[in-house]
């Protein structure tokens, strides 16, 4: 129906319904009072009818009543009452001034009752005649569109246009003044922000379609914690570097991820990562890794001349072999099964393929199972670091990269301090060597394997409770893709011996990405799906820190790499401490932890 005659026809329905709410309450008032001279029948009455017909019709059209018309439930029976009040409130000053004398007081009250009486008895009416007599088609998408710019615009049109899909283009929002009762392509512009929870339930909007790629992902996080408080999913756009020309493909538009809500917009690389990869030979240690496998990706995306991946799991190299080889036809690829922790095997690697770049990715991370298994560690984080280090320096790679971790920081586990340790090799062997090794440290990376990520989906998956170790735990986090990007950039901004940490942006709660992803999987937090606190375990700390305060801070030519300058390392010492760790591995493996924590003590009180 036309708008212009949907809202005739409902003008003159209400106008109908408030003229017989008048007569009947005075039908009432004349019952109760007994008085045969109330009627319509002189100028006086006449006048009042039409003055309370006038006030309660412009009440209900100005503030926007007839926009609310497709859906009634307990909030709209409760803006008419606000509404009809307000306009009763407005009679009775007239009553108070020009009828008191003539009729009962008695009258306002019960013109009141059988106002909201008349109509909101016929919309209830009307809502039920229409869902009985029109059933609304159930698989029909009812689309709301946050965002009436430029992308809400071309999204909405791509809907308009689109032939055989059962959409339902409802409106726009937009927090814009200026755009409020607007329409964009005929379609109307709803609301604000804060309107959006009500309008979801007054149109019966299945489908919330995020179309603002430019917003901030506080900003998108506020439009979903908003969204997903109904039953509507949430959608967002293709990134716009996606699309082809103007165009957007419908089937692009996806639902929503945590990696949308943590991780920040991939910034374009530097030429510098293309200058120091292409045509060169590029070994990657742990290459079947979360890590690992996305270095992998994005390295061959720059032709090197060779790509070396190096890993100890058959399985995780062949996915990883599977994909680049489909992806990458051009490039020589090569995969190694190794242990860096075969010191001849690492060295006939070097010596056979001669890599001008390192990336060591390889790494035992698990942080409580490493607390158990103190010799793994050691022997992979500490040892088979060594092996790397030293292959790299002996057969002249020009560039060594060492992937680090926030937990390297003041570490009160073991997988912390092994890695601490390997930092230390890593700067004491840049100190007498020609390679330009450097250490890139950050924290933790969204579903990378062991991650909070694919543990909370799953127990979300299995009905909850969701575990999380203690409500104040916060941790650093950034996607996989967007880490490896700043690992390269920072490979190529190296000139040797620097500790570079990767800007992590604001630290996160883990209750909050628990909450977001009960959110995201249409749940909501404690209603549907328990959060259980389960205590920190072995090893853990309630936040991390990314840099020691002996460590000086420096800014580089890209915004999100910084430098930690370290302190010069006694090699003396670290090699001495390392003799010990090997001979505590032989001889007394229950030593290895009162080592280690001498080594990081004596690190932190600059000893070493």
């Amino acid at each position: 129906m036309n708008d212009r005659i949907r809202l005739f026809v409902l003008s003159i329905r209400d106008i109908i319904l408030l003229t017989s709410s008048f007569l009947f309450a005075l039908l009432l008032v004349q019952i109760r009072e007994g008085d045969a001279g109330l009627n319509l029948f002189n100028f006086i009455s006449i006048f009042s009818l039409l003055s309370y017909v006038l006030l309660g019709y412009v009440c209900l059209f100005r503030l926007r009543f007839y926009k609310k018309l497709s859906y009634y439930g307990y909030q709209e029976i409760l803006s008419v009452v606000k509404i009809l009040s307000l306009s009763n409130l407005l009679y009775m000053i007239y009553f108070l001034l020009f009828l008191r004398e003539q009729w009962p007081i008695i009258l306002l009250p019960t013109l009141w009752l059988t106002s909201i009486v008349f109509i909101t008895g016929s919309h209830l009416i009307w809502t039920m005649a229409k869902k009985i007599f029109f059933p609304q088609d159930v698989s029909q998408q009812r689309i709301l569109i946050i965002g009436a710019g430029e992308a809400g615009t071309i999204t909405a049109q791509q809907i308009l246009q689109s032939e055989g899909i059962n959409h339902n283009l409802i409106g726009f929002i937009d927090d814009d003044s200026e755009k409020q009762n607007l329409k964009v392509l005929g379609i109307p512009v709803l609301g604000k922000k804060a309107d959006i929870q009500n309008l979801i339930k007054l149109y019966e909007i299945t489908d919330v379609i995020i179309a603002m790629p430019s917003a901030a992902r506080t900003e998108i996080l506020g439009f979903v914690n908003i969204c997903k408080k109904t039953t509507a999913n949430v959608k967002l756009l293709p990134d716009v570097k996606d699309w082809i020309g103007d165009q957007m493909n419908l089937n692009e538009i996806r639902n929503l991820n945590i990696k949308d809500l943590i991780g920040r917009e991939m910034i374009e690389p530097t030429h510098r990562i293309n200058d120091y990869l292409r045509n060169v030979s590029v070994l990657i240690t742990g290459a079947g890794g979360s890590i690992g496998s996305e270095l992998a990706n994005q390295v061959a995306s720059f032709d090197p001349q060779r790509l070396i991946l190096l890993g100890h799991g058959e399985n995780s190299i062949f996915n990883v072999k599977a994909t680049l080889e489909k992806k990458f036809p051009h490039i020589e690829l090569h995969f190694i099964i190794a242990d860096i922790q075969d010191q001849q095997h690492i060295e006939h690697v070097f010596l056979q393929f001669k890599p001008d770049i390192v990336f060591h990715a390889a790494a035992h991370k698990h942080v409580p199972l490493m607390e158990r298994n103190e010799g793994a560690a050691v022997r992979n984080n500490i040892f088979g670091t060594e092996n790397v280090v030293k292959a790299a320096d002996r057969f002249g790679v020009k560039r060594f990269v060492f992937i680090s971790t926030d937990k390297a920081v003041h570490p009160v586990n073991t997988m912390g301090m092994t890695k601490r340790i390997g930092e230390m090799i890593v700067q004491s062997t840049s100190e007498k060597s020609s390679t330009k090794f450097s250490v890139v440290r950050f924290g933790n990376v969204l579903e990378s394997r062991g991650s909070v990520i694919p543990i909370f989906k799953k127990q979300i998956e299995s009905g909850g409770p969701v575990t999380v170790t203690h409500p104040e735990m916060v941790r650093y986090f950034m996607t996989i893709p967007e880490a490896v990007q700043l690992v390269l950039e920072a490979g190529a901004l190296s000139k040797g011996g620097e500790v570079f940490v990767l800007d992590m942006g604001e630290p996160v709660k883990i209750l909050d990405i628990a909450q977001n992803l009960i959110r995201l999987s249409g749940y909501e937090p404690e209603r549907d799906i328990r959060i259980e606190y389960i205590g920190i375990r072995p090893g853990e700390k309630l936040s991390e820190v990314l840099f020691y305060d002996s460590e000086e801070m420096k800014t580089t030519d890209h915004p999100h790499v910084l430098i930690a300058i370290p302190r010069k390392n006694n090699n003396v010492h670290l090699e001495h401490y390392l003799e010990e760790l090997k001979q505590a591995m032989l001889n007394n493996p229950e030593q290895l932890q009162s080592i280690l924590t001498y080594i990081i003590q004596n690190d932190v009180a600059g000893r070493i």
